[in-house]
């Protein structure tokens, strides 16, 4: 399973705000992992929008985490963000697959993403940044 580039930079965003524990910019994010500020701009705002970050415009604005690291539960992070299915025939509307009905592939497939979301749903924002060297990592590309 691969998770959009949409998903893998809201987890970097959060990350990156929650590390740094003070109010962020969309550039210092951007320069710190060689990600487009037009594409930062968008994850942002379904960020926003879903309330895990704040935003605030102006000098002084930026972003920051829009409740605690540790109620930022993987699972529903990924949930919300990933709208695609593992394979066609898991959608009863698109479903064009000539052995579906037949083959155990679906099963097998539903259970081993089921166990991908459950091991997700062990983890918290909290549990992802608790890395000293992420830390060091934050601080040095936003200068505190």
């Amino acid at each position: 399973m691969r998770l959009t580039n949409h998903t893998d930079y809201a987890m970097r965003v959060l990350i990156f705000a929650a590390a740094a524990q003070q109010t962020v910019t969309i550039s210092k994010i951007s320069e710190a992992y060689g990600i487009s500020k037009e594409h930062l701009r968008k994850v942002v705002h379904a960020l926003a929008q879903h309330g895990y970050v704040t935003t605030t415009q102006g000098r002084s604005g930026g972003i920051t985490l829009g409740r605690p690291a540790d109620q930022i539960n993987l699972r529903e992070l990924v949930q919300r963000f990933e709208t695609r299915q593992l394979v066609e025939c898991f959608d009863p509307q698109t479903n064009t697959c000539a052995i579906n009905g037949m083959c155990n592939l679906k099963h097998a497939l539903q259970r081993a993403q089921e166990s991908f979301f459950e091991t997700l749903g062990q983890y918290t924002l909290r549990d992802i940044i608790d890395e000293p060297r992420l830390q060091v990592f934050v601080r040095q590309r936003t200068g505190s």
